[in-house]
């Protein structure tokens, strides 16, 4: 029977040196808060525990100092390793210093890992990440000096190259429930998502260390539907109450995100006219019925606003990286979150739905691009992002449109009556000579066949073997004042250089289920397979 404590004798079990495994996603989505700012006050009090390695396989913060910022002292950390941390800037900030060991893996890898190492097999054999900044050739996924050894390993086992994902021996666990019970079988009926909270607890388990879970309340023994338990009492330790835990950090509480009822599509917010929605709306033209989609964080969430105020969100199905299959994704500080999904699964599942080619198309940002159709979302500047999901997504998606503003920076646009005008451009150029970081390889995904666009509000490109391509240019705009000339290199310029559609361009609808319903339906996936068509290598 597990025992109830506190949250600062919970951060009381965490030693000096330990690995400490933590469950949840983004920006609280399922994020045991409480237990790491007990960990974070422990440390400001006693400098103890000192030394520790972090891993968590999706960044944890709202992007000041909740999250893994509770975490982000001098002393407290040695190494942390994480999908991302955009969340937690604190974190980036001790990388960039030097203070700490940073290392920023695929989402999906490190997800995938937790189950390998709750089974004890050696580690992950993937494909995900060759040829990028996770490529041990070209990096290895670190953003600092190493100060152990490496993470990562290039091998080739039959024939094929693989990059194979050391295990971690885990110490401690802090995770997130909603109620537990008397034995600690815990369920999650009022979370955002569900994690890979059962695959941290088993790897903790199997390596004889702590599992720690946070939950709202506490309830009689045998009085939990047995269906609902997502970590079962036997490998559960201690339970933290907290009963003002919130669904996320923004959200106190939204049935809907727990998927206790479904949402008017009258109630999703209308974009307003601006870039973001110009780039949105181009994006979801590229849409078939029946296609199954990823939508990443930034731009492209705004995707499932265009199709739900056009009436077309049920002609298609859009998932995140969190678990999510159906409905309309969330965007801005809720994003991993979802309304009027389908159905919830546990994340390594759902890698291992993306690892397989199950996207029909992808939808994602970018910060920079180069000549030869390499983005980069990872590192740019003083800033150390870390890839998220992008890498498992991009590199085995059927299709994959970039999204982005065209620069970056205060800018000035015009937009309305069919056409766009540049009154005062971004700064900051985002078609560069050189990505500074490679999250996904251009050349790599030209060989193994993918489509792959990059959209912005005023000019769209292709890439193809030689490079990257211009296609479309919007309306009222001049090609040399307003694209080239913001761009280091010269693209290749299409012979059959259209303009974008002027709809894009109006405060009127864009007519996005009749296109739908003329275009037809997407191929599907068992019908391409048996025509020779395969997963993306």
């Amino acid at each position: 029977m597990p025992k109830v404590i506190s949250a600062a004798q919970a951060a009381a079990l965490v030693k000096s040196g330990d690995t400490l495994v933590i469950g949840g996603s983004g920006g609280g989505h399922a994020v045991p808060d409480r237990l790491m700012q007990a960990l974070g006050e422990r440390f400001r009090e006693t400098r103890q525990p000192a030394g520790i390695t972090a891993l968590h396989p999706v960044g944890l913060g709202d992007g000041a100092d909740k999250g893994a910022g509770h975490l982000a002292q001098d002393g407290l950390l040695a190494r942390v390793v994480s999908g991302t941390y955009v969340n937690s800037p604190g974190i980036s900030d001790l990388v960039q210093a030097g203070k700490i060991e940073g290392w920023t893996l695929p989402q999906g890898a490190l997800s995938q890992l937790m189950r390998e190492m709750a089974a004890g097999r050696p580690g992950l054999l993937s494909k995900t990440g060759l040829h990028t900044f996770v490529d041990p050739r070209l990096g290895g996924g670190r953003q600092s000096e190493p100060r152990t050894g490496e993470l990562v390993e290039l091998i080739e086992f039959r024939g094929e190259e693989l990059l194979f994902y050391k295990p971690f021996h885990v110490n401690v666990c802090f995770l997130r429930g909603t109620t537990a019970d008397e034995d600690g079988n815990v369920t999650m009926e009022q979370e955002a998502v569900f994690g890979e909270m059962l695959s941290e607890a088993q790897a903790t388990r199997r390596c004889g260390g702590i599992v720690i879970v946070q939950v709202r309340r506490m309830a009689q023994r045998g009085t939990l539907p047995a269906k609902q338990v997502k970590i079962p009492g036997i490998l559960v330790d201690y339970i933290v109450v907290e009963p003002d835990q919130r669904q996320t950090y923004l959200t106190p509480y939204s049935p809907a995100y727990a998927g206790e009822l479904r949402i008017p599509m009258s109630d999703m917010p209308r974009l307003p006219l601006d870039a973001r929605k110009v780039i949105a709306r181009r994006a979801a033209l590229e849409l078939m019925t029946g296609a199954i989609c990823n939508l990443g964080s930034g731009i492209s969430t705004g995707i499932a606003g265009i199709a739900a105020e056009e009436g077309a969100l049920d002609a298609i199905c859009l998932t995140n990286e969190q678990g999510l299959v159906g409905g309309a994704p969330a965007s801005g500080g809720d994003a991993g979150a979802a309304t009027n999904y389908a159905a919830l699964v546990d994340q390594p599942y759902q890698f291992d739905f993306y690892d397989g080619g199950g996207l029909d198309l992808a939808f994602l940002s970018f910060a920079e691009v180069d000549f030869q159709g390499n983005v980069n979302v990872s590192r740019f500047g003083k800033r150390i992002i870390g890839p998220g999901g992008f890498v498992n997504i991009s590199q085995n998606a059927r299709s994959v449109i970039y999204s982005g503003t065209f620069t970056a920076g205060a800018s000035r646009l015009r937009i309305g009556d069919g056409r766009l005008q540049i009154e005062q451009d971004g700064p900051h150029r985002k078609f560069v000579e050189q990505v500074q970081q490679i999250t996904y390889s251009g050349p790599y995904g030209a060989r193994c066949g993918q489509r792959v666009l990059y959209i912005t509000e005023r000019a769209v490109f292709e890439l193809n073997p030689a490079g990257l391509t211009l296609i479309e240019i919007a309306p009222g705009i001049d090609l040399e004042r307003d694209v080239l000339a913001h761009m280091d290199f010269k693209p290749i310029i299409s012979a059959s250089l259209q303009l974008m559609d002027a709809a894009l361009f109006c405060e009127a609808s864009i007519g996005l289920a009749a296109r739908l319903a003329e275009r037809g339906p997407i191929t599907p996936r068992s019908a391409r397979i048996a025509a020779g068509e395969g997963v993306p290598a």
